[in-house]
């Protein structure tokens, strides 16, 4: 028994390992909840469109981790409600549209 659970975690962090960072996200919809349930709130700290946020010199997010708790907090600051899918999925679209973690 201990042989097939160490296999079957070894399989495990093997396909998490090769894994692009937020690959089950879907972007389209994470830009939809962005647009919708983020930007504001960065437009209003960092004016313009907020985007200056992710773009600039002193960002936090070094990793996807950080990404993804960062999502999370902000999501239970705000009281967004998310389900953890769409946390990927915004997650896929700043991925892909700023950060370019692999």
């Amino acid at each position: 028994m201990k042989s097939y659970s160490l296999l079957l975690s070894l399989m495990i962090l093997a396909g998490t390992a090769q894994a692009a960072p937020f690959a089950g996200g879907n972007f389209a919809h994470g830009k939809a909840l962005h647009d919708k349930d983020c930007a504001g709130c960065h437009a209003s700290r960092y004016g313009g469109d907020g985007s200056i946020m992710y773009t600039r010199q002193d960002h936090m997010i070094k990793n996807p981790s950080s990404l993804a708790q960062r999502i999370d907090t902000c999501n239970a600051n705000l009281g967004n409600k998310l389900f953890p899918e769409d946390e990927a999925d915004i997650g896929a679209y700043l991925n892909q549209t700023y950060y370019k973690f692999r």
